[in-house]
């Protein structure tokens, strides 16, 4: 397994001994980490209400491993998460969307495990770049339009289609959040109620992915030990992001994320051409 393109335990020198810190082999490189360790920050910000950055998590994360693997390492950090943000709004939710869209998001999830399936490491890596480019544009234009351009009718079956537009970019590159966007902002939730439809729904896809993980064999000893060092990370960061967020405009961080989204997806798509 390649966590990390030429950077590994692997990479010793003929006849060194590994480290015995490691109970398993994970990457050494500095780069990794750094890269790695920014996606997970970027996820628990989101978390604890910067909604948004966690859409480049993966397409930073796939610069520097294999983006299936992953995929599997941020998945059992965003299904904890989760647990905190559902109990958090439990009560406040808006059960007809829910109805809608988790229907089409189980068939989004479903086509995603078949596009993962039969394509090349690079496809999914040039997949990622894509969805990378298309949502860091079209967070710039939302930003731009504001939340009232977006608030337009538009018929149930519309967001059965956008739930499973969210399913299949979420199973690929747990960047479900703008599909979502694009039809609970139609809706006109009020703002609590919009945050707690939004845990429950993820929440829903996270746990709904995991057998489609489980038979791509995903799930691996060195993908989930790399999860169980970066999970302090992910609750600090999250804890960070509850009080950060009262504090610092969620604006300036998100215009960062996003130019930060197109200059990573571009080079995605690079890799996966040349």
């Amino acid at each position: 397994m390649v966590l990390l393109r030429g950077c590994g335990a692997g990479d010793l020198p003929s006849g060194a001994a590994s480290p015995s810190i490691w109970p398993l082999s994970v990457p050494t490189d500095l780069v990794f980490w750094l890269v790695a360790g920014l996606a997970i920050l970027l996820v628990g910000l989101a978390k604890g209400g910067f909604a948004g950055l966690g859409a480049a998590s993966m397409p930073l994360i796939a610069l520097v491993m294999d983006p299936v693997q992953g995929a599997a390492m941020l998945l059992p950090i965003l299904m904890v998460q989760d647990v905190v943000s559902v109990w958090s709004f439990r009560k406040e939710y808006d059960r007809a969307l829910l109805c809608q869209m988790l229907p089409g998001a189980a068939v989004g999830i479903f086509l995603g495990w078949l596009f993962a399936n039969s394509v090349s490491t690079e496809g999914v890596k040039g997949l990622v770049g894509l969805i990378a480019l298309a949502f860091g544009f079209y967070r710039l234009a939302e930003n731009r339009l504001g939340t009232a351009g977006w608030a337009i009718a538009m018929p149930g079956w519309v967001g059965t289609f956008w739930g499973a537009v969210a399913g299949f970019t979420s199973h690929v590159a747990h960047a479900g959040g703008p599909p979502f966007q694009i039809w609970a902002l139609s809706r006109n939730l009020p703002h609590t109620i919009f945050i707690g439809t939004s845990a429950i729904f993820f929440a829903a896809i996270n746990y709904m992915k995991v057998p489609a993980y489980l038979a791509l064999g995903q799930f691996t000893a060195e993908t989930l030990w790399l999860t169980v060092l970066f999970m302090p990370l992910a609750i600090i960061s999250t804890i960070a992001g509850v009080i950060l967020v009262r504090r610092i405009s969620p604006a300036r961080f998100h215009l960062a994320i996003n130019l930060l989204m197109i200059i990573v997806g571009a080079e995605l798509i690079r890799e996966a051409i040349w």
